[in-house]
C-alpha cells in the first residue's frame, strides 16, 4: 500500500516544480528541502508497497540519525570545496538575498544538506528491493592483502590532501577519498564495507550503491536548473557538454560519491556503536 506521506511527497514535488515558474515566496527560496524530502517520502512509501517494511515506517529514531549525519557529511564537502572551489552558489537574487543573517544561511544550508544521505540510501534500498543486480557477481574470490588494505588508506589520505594543495589537477580525487580512506578501516573492524562485499564475490551492494548515486546526482542536478537558488560549477579541463549545470563528465563522480556515503556512516557507527543502534543499509 501507499503511504500517505509517499502522496505528501508527490504534492511537495509537484507544487515545488510548478512554483518553478512562478516563484512564489518562502517556497521557491526553500525549495530544496520541499523538494528533496517529497523525493524521500516517495521512494520510502515505494519500498513499504514492495516489502510491508521501510526505514520512515519501522526506523523514524534511526531516520533522524540519517539527517543528522547527512548534514555533517555535507559539510565537510563543504569545507573540502573552500579548497578546490569546484561550486559555488548563485547569491544573486538567491541566498544572501532571501536569507539575511549567517545563522539563518546556517539552518537552510544544514537542512538541505540533511537530505544527501538519506535521498542516496532510499533511492539505493529501492534498487536493492527489486533485486536489479542480485545475481551480479565476480568470477572468483580474491584475497585481500595487508598491503592492499594500507596502501588503499594511503591513497585516501593522499585524495584528501592533494586536491587542497593542487585542486586544478587533483580535485577529482575529493570523490573517492573517504571511500579509499575509511572502507578498509571499517573492513578491519569488521564493519560492512565494500571490500568485504568484493571479497565475497558479491557486486550487488556497490552497484546499487553507485546507481543510487547515479539517479539521485541526475534529480539534484535536474531540480537544480530550475531553481531560483542555484549552485555552478567551476570545473577545470572538463566543464564541456553540459547536462543542465553539470558537464557530463562530472556525473561519474556520483558513482563514487555513494561508496564514499556508505563508507562514512559506517566509520561512524563504528565510533558510536554503543550510543546508536545501526541501520543496516543491506
Amino acid at each position: 500500500m501507499f503511504r500517505f506521506y509517499g502522496i505528501l511527497g508527490l504534492i511537495m514535488i509537484l507544487l515545488a516544480e510548478v512554483n518553478f515558474y512562478f516563484k512564489l515566496e518562502p517556497f521557491a527560496t526553500w525549495y530544496f528541502p520541499i523538494v528533496w524530502f517529497g523525493y524521500i517520502f516517495v521512494i520510502d512509501s515505494l519500498i513499504y508497497m514492495i516489502k510491508n517494511h521501510s526505514c520512515l515506517m519501522n526506523h523514524r529514531k534511526k531516520f533522524l540519525v540519517l539527517l543528522v549525519l547527512s548534514s555533517v557529511f555535507w559539510w565537510i564537502f563543504e569545507f573540502l570545496n573552500v579548497g578546490v572551489t569546484n561550486w559555488a552558489y548563485d547569491a544573486v537574487g538567491g541566498l544572501n538575498n532571501a536569507l539575511p543573517g549567517n545563522w539563518l544561511k546556517f539552518v537552510y544550508k544544514s537542512i538541505a544538506f540533511s537530505t544527501v544521505l538519506p535521498a542516496v540510501l532510499e533511492t539505493y534500498w529501492l534498487i536493492r528491493d527489486v533485486h536489479l543486480f542480485d545475481n551480479l557477481k565476480l568470477r572468483r574470490k580474491h584475497k585481500i592483502s595487508k598491503t592492499l588494505i594500507y596502501g588503499m588508506m594511503l591513497f585516501g589520505i593522499f585524495a584528501l590532501v592533494a586536491p587542497l594543495l593542487l585542486p586544478k589537477y587533483f580535485f577529482p580525487l575529493v570523490w573517492v577519498s573517504f571511500f579509499f580512506l575509511l572502507d578498509p578501516i571499517n573492513y578491519l573492524h569488521k564493519q560492512p564495507s565494500i571490500i568485504s562485499h568484493l571479497k565475497d564475490r558479491k557486486l550487488k551492494v556497490p552497484f546499487s550503491l553507485m546507481l543510487a548515486g547515479l539517479i539521485a546526482g541526475f534529480f539534484w542536478e535536474f531540480w537544480n536548473y530550475w531553481a531560483v537558488i542555484q549552485w555552478h560549477y567551476n570545473v577545470p579541463f572538463v566543464g564541456f557538454f553540459k547536462i543542465f549545470e553539470m558537464p557530463v563528465l562530472g556525473y561519474l563522480g556520483y558513482l563514487p560519491f555513494a561508496l564514499e556515503l556508505y563508507a562514512m556512516y559506517y566509520f561512524v557507527i563504528y565510533l558510536y556503536k554503543r550510543e546508536v543502534k545501526v541501520l543496516k543499509l543491506h
